[in-house]
């Protein structure tokens, strides 16, 4: 009789490589004098909400974000450094334990930028970094053929939690944002809005 452990199918068929890198800097919201601004879509719930998604770098730890209308109504407002989370405002609608913290997880998640690297892996596509972060893990896909990150996921042991897709413009923008959650009905899509 033989027991295996239950692991992530995130990695399966990859190739484990040498970790080089001891940290990864994620350059993706990392310039303070750029405001990042996106045709947002947040579906919920069944309940779908539209509108305008700024992420604002304030200084080396901590970022703003707002969500607001196209008409500039205001849905949430937050305040996000390393893990601390302060809601600035948020819509009655949106004003649910449930889904501040899930909003609170994401956007800590999409704006995390130092990665701790502990194994590698690799395939023909990717270079795979994983990543201990509060009892999970990250795993950041690198495309071998741009170099730029196009996928992060966040896992327990044995389950895929949420993915966070990019298409990059270039090393420090991603034009496309989706955060997909596997465990509920939650998917935000952000666009990038060329000024």
């Amino acid at each position: 009789m033989s027991f295996s452990a239950c692991a992530v199918k995130t990695v399966e068929g990859f190739e484990k490589g040498d970790v080089v890198e001891k940290n990864y800097t994620v350059s993706y919201f990392s310039d303070a004098s750029a405001d990042y601004v996106y045709k947002a879509n947040i579906s919920i719930y069944g309940k779908e909400f539209g509108g305008i998604f700024i992420a604002k770098k304030i200084d080396d730890t901590t970022h703003r974000v707002a969500f607001t209308t196209e008409f500039g109504n205001k849905l949430f407002d937050f305040t996000i450094a390393g893990n601390d989370f302060k809601v600035n405002y948020i819509l009655e609608d949106l004003d649910r334990k449930i889904i501040v913290n899930m909003l609170k997880k994401d956007f800590i998640l999409l704006l995390k930028n130092n990665y701790p690297v502990m194994e590698v892996y690799q395939n023909n596509d990717y270079i795979v970094y994983k990543s201990k972060d509060d009892g999970r893990y990250n795993y950041l896909f690198f495309s071998n053929q741009s170099k730029h990150l196009e996928k992060l996921v966040n896992a327990t042991n044995s389950k895929e939690k949420v993915i966070i897709s990019y298409i990059a413009e270039n090393y420090k923008l991603a034009k496309k944002i989706v955060i997909d959650h596997k465990n509920i009905k939650l998917r935000i899509e952000l666009n990038y809005i060329n000024n």
